[in-house]
C-alpha cells in the first residue's frame, strides 16, 4: 500500500456520516448518485424443507444500472406519516438514500436504498439500513421486507448481516420488462 492509498483510506476512516429525512431542501438529492455496480456473482438458489438457501457463483463480469427510478418531492413525503426517505451524507456530500414505507401487508417496505459507488463498504448502507429499520419499528410495523435481485450479492450480504432472511422468490418478475432480464428477484424479511 503506498502512500497516497493509506492517506485515502484515513479519510475515509475517519469522515463524518449523517443521515437526514427528506426536506423541503434536499429533496433535489433523490437518486443524484451512482447506484451502478460491478457484477460479477450472483446467488444460485435451492428451496428444501421450508427454507431457500443459496451459494454463489461468479458470472462473467459487467455493469448494473437501475434504470427508470421515479423523480420524487418532498411534498409527497410530507403530506404522508406512513413513509419516509432518508439520505445519507458523507462529510456533507450526498452518499446514498433509502426509503421505507408502509406495505398493504403492514410490513415496513424498504425500498430503492442506493450508495454511490465511492462510498460502498465504509458502513453508509448499514447506516441507511439501521434509520429505516428504527423508522419501522417506531410505526409499530411488524417488521420490515425488501426486494433485490439475484446477481446484486453485495447487498444480499448486507442485508443477511443486518438479520434479514431469505424468504422468498420470483422467477418471472422482470421477465417482461424491455428488454427482458435474466434476474430473480429475492424477498428478504426482517421480523421483529
Amino acid at each position: 500500500m503506498g502512500v497516497e492509498d493509506r492517506k485515502e483510506s484515513r479519510i475515509l476512516v475517519n469522515m463524518e456520516i449523517s443521515i437526514r429525512e427528506i426536506d423541503k431542501d434536499n429533496d433535489k438529492d433523490y437518486r443524484q448518485f451512482d447506484d451502478s455496480f460491478l457484477v460479477t456473482s450472483k446467488l444460485v438458489l435451492r428451496a428444501e424443507s421450508g427454507k431457500i438457501f443459496y451459494t454463489i457463483m461468479g458470472v462473467p463480469p459487467y455493469t448494473k444500472k437501475y434504470e427508470g427510478r421515479r423523480v420524487t418531492d418532498f411534498m409527497a413525503y410530507d403530506s404522508d406519516p406512513d413513509r419516509n426517505l432518508f439520505f445519507a451524507y458523507a462529510d456533507n456530500e450526498l452518499a446514498g438514500q433509502i426509503e421505507v414505507q408502509k406495505h398493504w401487508n403492514n410490513y415496513g417496505y424498504i425500498d430503492s436504498l442506493g450508495v454511490d459507488s465511492k462510498f460502498r463498504r465504509r458502513g453508509i448502507g448499514r447506516a441507511l439500513m439501521s434509520r429505516a429499520i428504527d423508522w419501522a419499528r417506531t410505526k409499530g410495523f411488524p417488521g420490515v421486507f425488501l426486494e433485490t435481485q439475484d446477481i446484486n450479492v453485495n447487498a444480499c450480504l448486507l442485508y443477511e448481516s443486518c438479520g434479514f432472511e431469505l424468504r422468498g422468490f420470483d422467477m418471472e418478475l422482470y421477465k417482461a420488462l424491455n428488454p427482458p432480464l435474466d434476474e430473480i428477484a429475492l424477498y428478504w424479511y426482517l421480523i421483529f
